[in-house]
């Protein structure tokens, strides 16, 4: 689980642990968060264990997945890790533009490819990507950030037509506008009532379900899709 210490990934934690699953918990500026959500994990009955790195480094990141393929192939993937850095184009420097391309989407190959062979020779496995409804709709101030999630759309419709006979599915869940510390901050409530047909923000548990089905035997005909949870945003 990519970005797992944030509030969506750690509500994915939360409910795919709940479901039986040993979760590894990816962070790399958020150690500490981590590992509290890994003791939450363990003190519930839960299995968990914490790794660090970051996954634009692709030496660090193999590195990583390697010792977390020492104990079999890995059957689920979320890829959730991703990063804001919002400017109108016009204004936006080159260096926000490669680090937000770079996290989300070159983090998504740097993660994902060492785990394919191992998934594919097992025939069964299941990878979700976190997306955005950016990169659905479009927002203001968001070509970067919009670009990077719609490049997990082609993406994953790609991989999805690879993997499709071995058993392994790909799918994108691209969450609206999601109750959180930073999301509050960013939509108050008068803004989400007029941008949300269900005058609400969704919640990350209501997210964490829907990744919770597609990783599940349930899912296994549903593959090469993006799947929006936004209260009818578009």
């Amino acid at each position: 689980m990519t970005g797992g210490s944030g509030a969506l990934g750690a509500a994915i934690c939360r409910m795919l642990a709940g479901q039986g699953h040993h979760v590894v918990i990816h962070a790399n500026s958020g150690a500490a968060r981590a590992d509290g959500l890994r003791a939450e994990i363990a003190a519930a009955g839960g299995s968990a264990e914490v790794a660090i790195f970051d996954v634009t480094d692709a030496d660090a990141t193999s590195a990583a997945l390697a010792r977390v393929l020492e104990g079999g192939a890995v059957e689920i993937l979320v890829n959730n890790a991703g990063i804001h850095d919002d400017a109108v184009m016009p204004g936006m420097r080159a260096d926000q533009w490669n680090r937000v391309i770079d996290v989300s989407l070159g983090g998504f190959f740097n993660v994902t490819q060492p785990l394919l062979m191992p998934m594919m020779r097992g025939r069964w496995g299941r990878i979700v990507s976190i997306s955005s409804v950016a990169a659905v709709l479009g927002n203001r101030g968001q070509t970067n950030y919009a670009a990077a999630k719609a490049g997990l759309h082609g993406a994953t419709r790609s991989l999805a037509l690879e993997l499709a006979s071995r058993g392994v599915t790909a799918n994108v869940v691209a969450p609206g506008i999601i109750a959180s510390p930073m999301g509050d901050a960013a939509f108050p409530a008068e803004m989400v009532a007029r941008l949300v047909p269900m005058k609400r923000a969704g919640t990350a548990d209501e997210v964490a379900a829907l990744v919770r089905f597609l990783v599940s035997d349930d899912a296994g005909y549903i593959t090469g899709q993006v799947i929006s949870i936004n209260g009818g945003m578009g």
